[in-house]
């Protein structure tokens, strides 16, 4: 009876290669960014959360600047065209103002939240979170811009009270409207950061704001004021903050000012829109960084 030989065993190395493994620095940095990304969506709903659950502070926080608008712009217009003929209505040319006061208050709420979760002992549970401190004032800010531009939008919807038409500008004026948010809201949390106790911290973002509120052009055009009015209506930021909104609303404009100004002057140069926005979008990065390190170094 013959014999078989067995079968040949093919000993060869698969065609195929495996998958390269990364490395471990590659593979701790996405997930120190995925932590990062986390941290800052869950912060960003937090605050977003707080403006949705507080309807009752959205409608009454539209009550004051309808006030400044209807009261205060209506008596002003009666004012100033008794005088000139010329002048449009004066609450367009308030309304800018308007929505930045609009926009304040909440913004400013989110860098006060800072100060109450450092006295309840949440912002040192934070701390202790596997993520850089960075993200955690990123999430702070981009909620309390989100809740800003929620309290502004309903006024901005109202601007065809006051002659604002309803255009596809106003798209824009959301956009600048959001980015003027961001800017309060990190200027509020570097308050916070350096502010130790909810008292401090409301002193001074009252002895700050409403003076940056009405050197800003709001009430009154920018251009050519005397002395050191001047001076510090072309110094403060809110002054191309207000003027950029103005000059992107329709119809925000009022003629009949005589031979001021309404946007401001670099030496009789009026700036662009752009340059306003970027101006703004620098102020809001550089309160974030310096934020940032004083909360990294504070804590």
């Amino acid at each position: 009876m013959a014999r078989t030989e067995p079968a040949a065993v093919d000993t060869a190395a698969p065609t195929t290669t495996p998958e390269p493994v990364p490395p471990p620095e590659e593979t701790a940095g996405r997930g120190a960014l995925a932590a990062d990304l986390r941290a800052v969506r869950v912060l960003w709903q937090r605050e977003v959360i707080r403006f949705g659950r507080n309807r009752l502070r959205v409608a009454m926080s539209a009550v004051t600047p309808l006030m400044f608008l209807l009261i205060l712009g209506t008596g002003l217009n009666s004012a100033l065209s008794s005088q000139q003929d010329s002048l449009r209505d004066f609450r367009a040319f308030l309304f800018p103002g308007v929505l930045l006061m609009a926009v304040q208050a909440p913004a400013v709420a989110a860098g006060a939240s800072i100060v109450w979760d450092r006295q309840a002992g949440f912002l040192r549970q934070m701390l202790v979170a596997p993520v850089r401190r960075s993200p955690l004032l990123t999430g702070t800010c981009l909620g309390g811009a989100t809740a800003g531009v929620g309290y502004g939008l309903p006024i901005l919807c109202l601007g065809g009270m006051v002659g604002i038409p309803y255009r596809p500008e106003l798209v824009l004026a959301l956009m600048e409207l959001g980015l003027i948010a961001f800017a309060f809201t990190a200027l509020g949390v570097l308050v916070a950061v350096c502010a130790k106790r909810p008292e401090t911290f409301q002193v001074v973002v009252g002895l700050c704001m409403m003076p940056l509120l009405f050197l800003s052009g709001a009430v009154f055009p920018a251009g050519g004021l005397p002395g050191w009015l001047g001076t510090a209506v072309m110094a403060n930021p809110l002054t191309y903050a207000v003027d950029a909104l103005r000059r992107t609303l329709p119809g925000a404009g009022v003629s009949g000012l005589g031979t001021r100004a309404a946007s401001p002057e670099w030496w009789g140069w009026t700036p662009p829109v752009a340059l306003e926005v970027g101006l703004i979008a620098a102020l809001a990065m550089a309160a974030l960084a310096v934020a940032t390190y004083r909360f990294s170094h504070s804590e």
